[in-house]
């Protein structure tokens, strides 16, 4: 399947793995409308943004291989839901996504030897040195540290922000308002996009927002710069995703099987959703 005009816009220059795009497709818009999604769908739905069904197949043996996906068969058809594991860490990115976010109270510094540095950086935090480490608190507790504090912010927090890769992240975040900055003037809500283009467009915002958000640690407004971009696409994303959401969730209804059924258009978990964001 050719893909449209927008979905070529929107994809040129992305590095778009079918693994990680196939989590997308199940944390937007699967597992709040029964979690199960058959495997013609997810073809279906891949090739609207170029990935071929053999990169898709393959991708899907490796998902259930690494315990990501859980595979049942109904006569000759295949259906696919998120492992435990997977459905809980997209459910850990959704609280970001689709909710307002909190502002850290204060900081948390914590002493944490032998503790993988990856484990550390993915709950926000940054080294101060050695192996203490730092991390806007927002209750989060680092289990296996040897001494965790809580800290009353510097004088001048900015200080605290070098501890960060921040250009990375801002560069992330000019990115993806430059990639869907245009699609405000030609939203589903003004008409002027189909309803294919809109699920489209909208998972693919979902992704490329995500894979930004998660790796930032949201840094109190105070050691931030005046012109943090995250600021900016946050807004975007909220707004986008609020708009395509009417055409986008009818083409789910009219594209998209889970079990012997296509997926509903709605459910009260996505209406929950669109409530959050404002």
């Amino acid at each position: 399947m050719d893909r449209s005009p927008l979905a070529e816009s929107l994809t040129k220059d992305l590095s778009l793995t079918a693994g990680s795009f196939i989590v997308t497709v199940y944390g937007d818009v699967v597992v709040p409308r029964g979690e199960v999604l058959w495997m013609g769908s997810l073809i279906e739905v891949c090739a609207l943004v170029g990935i071929r069904e053999n990169l898709v197949r393959t991708a899907v043996s490796r998902l259930v291989s690494a315990g990501r996906l859980e595979g049942e068969r109904t006569g000759r058809r295949s259906f696919y839901r998120l492992a435990p594991e997977a459905r809980a860490e997209f459910t850990q990115a959704a609280r970001l996504l689709y909710s307002r976010d909190d502002a850290p109270a204060g900081w948390l510094i914590v002493h944490a030897p032998g503790l993988a540095d990856e484990a550390l950086r993915g709950q926000g935090f940054a080294r101060l040195s050695g192996d203490v480490w730092v991390a806007p608190d927002r209750g989060q507790r680092v289990v296996g540290a040897a001494l965790s504090l809580q800290a009353a912010p510097p004088e001048d927090p900015a200080t605290l922000a070098a501890c960060w890769d921040l250009a990375a992240i801002r560069a992330g975040y000019e990115g993806m308002i430059a990639r869907f900055g245009g699609l405000e003037g030609a939203t589903a809500a003004g008409g002027r996009i189909g309803a294919g283009d809109a699920l489209i467009a909208r998972l693919l915002l979902v992704h490329v927002y995500r894979g930004v958000l998660l790796r930032d640690p949201r840094l109190p407004e105070a050691a931030l710069p005046d012109d943090w971009p995250g600021f900016a696409a946050r807004r975007l994303f909220r707004r986008l995703y609020k708009d395509l959401s009417p055409d986008a969730d009818a083409a789910v209804a009219r594209l998209l099987e889970g079990g012997d059924r296509p997926l509903p258009e709605t459910t009260p978990r996505t209406e929950a959703r669109l409530f959050a964001l404002g």
